[in-house]
């Protein structure tokens, strides 16, 4: 079985922001895989050792997103590929979920694409369902366990009302929720092997984007006033504080 899983590179949660000029700056915390994408790596190399296969970690992004890449790698991914192209900073979701459904395309021959359930930073969770809809897969989403049997693969969703049990056949877009299981750590060789690998870099024609980021503005501040009712007993604050309600109808 030949499995693709789509990896982003990402600042932690705890990394500071802040607003100059419009424009958001980032402190200078490391990056980071996107913490849902762990997920979609375990769930990736978890049918690889089920069924038996290969295991891609695909990518966008200039060279930081090899620290994506080589976290897969460190955790047992087989091959990494990263995706370039001079227009990756305007990519909306639609057009990022049009460069990993062609470089599926491109690999040829793939039986299942694994995804986090959303990247910490945009937080839009479509781009699964957005890949399978161009690639014309089945896309399985919020996935907590998978079986594969043959060329079937069934599904238990994690959802608001509780569980959905769906099946559909291979090829398939799954995304991945926490329920899943617990991501294995990367092994001191697992690591040794990411930082020694050669990642190929694709250049694919990104499309123009649908959505574009314009500049950004802190809400606007809201002024309160207090006012501390007084009373020698409790039972006046009270009835002062109905009166205030009633002048002011709040009520």
């Amino acid at each position: 079985m030949k499995i693709v899983v789509c990896v982003k590179t990402t600042l932690p949660s705890e990394a500071q922001i802040r607003l100059e000029g419009g424009k958001l700056i980032f402190d200078n915390t490391p990056p980071v895989i996107n913490p849902w994408d762990e997920y979609a790596v375990e769930a990736a190399l978890q049918q690889k050792e089920a069924v038996g296969g290969t295991v891609t970690a695909l990518s966008i992004g200039d060279e930081s997103a090899n620290v994506a890449l080589k976290h897969a790698l460190a955790m047992g991914a087989d091959e990494a590929i990263r995706i370039t192209d001079s227009a990756l900073g305007a990519l909306d979701t639609l057009a990022t979920a049009r460069l990993l459904a062609a470089a599926v395309q491109k690999l040829g021959g793939v039986d299942l694409v694994c995804f986090g359930r959303q990247a910490i930073d945009g937080d839009s969770g479509v781009t699964p369902a957005q890949t399978a809809r161009l690639l014309g897969w089945p896309a399985l989403t919020l996935a907590s366990a998978v079986k594969i049997e043959g060329r079937r693969i069934r599904v238990e969703r994690s959802i608001e009302e509780g569980r959905q049990i769906v099946s559909a056949d291979l090829p398939a877009v799954l995304s991945v929720v926490k329920d899943f299981a617990e991501p294995r750590y990367p092994t001191f060789m697992g690591k040794r092997k990411a930082d020694r690998a050669e990642i190929p870099v694709w250049s694919l024609a990104a499309p123009a984007p649908l959505v574009a980021w314009g500049e950004f503005a802190e809400p606007p501040r809201q002024t309160a006033q207090c006012e501390i009712i007084t009373g020698a007993s409790p039972e006046e604050i009270a009835e002062k504080l109905a009166e205030k309600i009633l002048a002011e109808k709040i009520l």
